[in-house]
């Protein structure tokens, strides 16, 4: 069994995860980000797109997860991404803290 960490460690996590990212921003074409996030890290959305058109894909089997902004051009990038995803933590709570 997993141990269960507070959402504020999760957020801490995230937010350190993602200032390591934002210097190596990827984006690509939404349906490549997909097929990639599919293909190579077995990952799935968790829920629709917040308002902000921002996605959180997980993997429950290899613990990685990637948060996923699409812009109006067509193409998506990675906003942050990392390992030991918790199962049951909720994409709109994680938005609403980032914010």
């Amino acid at each position: 069994m997993k141990p269960v960490f507070s959402t504020s460690a999760i957020l801490i996590a995230i937010g350190l995860s993602a200032s390591a990212a934002a210097a190596d921003t990827v984006c690509m074409p939404a349906g490549e980000m997909k097929a990639s996030l599919i293909d190579w890290y077995g990952e799935k959305p968790v829920a629709a797109p917040s308002e902000d058109r921002e996605q959180l894909w997980v993997s429950e089997k290899t613990g990685t997860w990637t948060l996923v902004k699409t812009l109006a051009d067509g193409n998506a990038c990675v906003l942050a991404q990392g390992e030991d995803w918790m199962g049951g933590a909720n994409q709109q709570e994680l938005l609403a803290a980032l914010d």
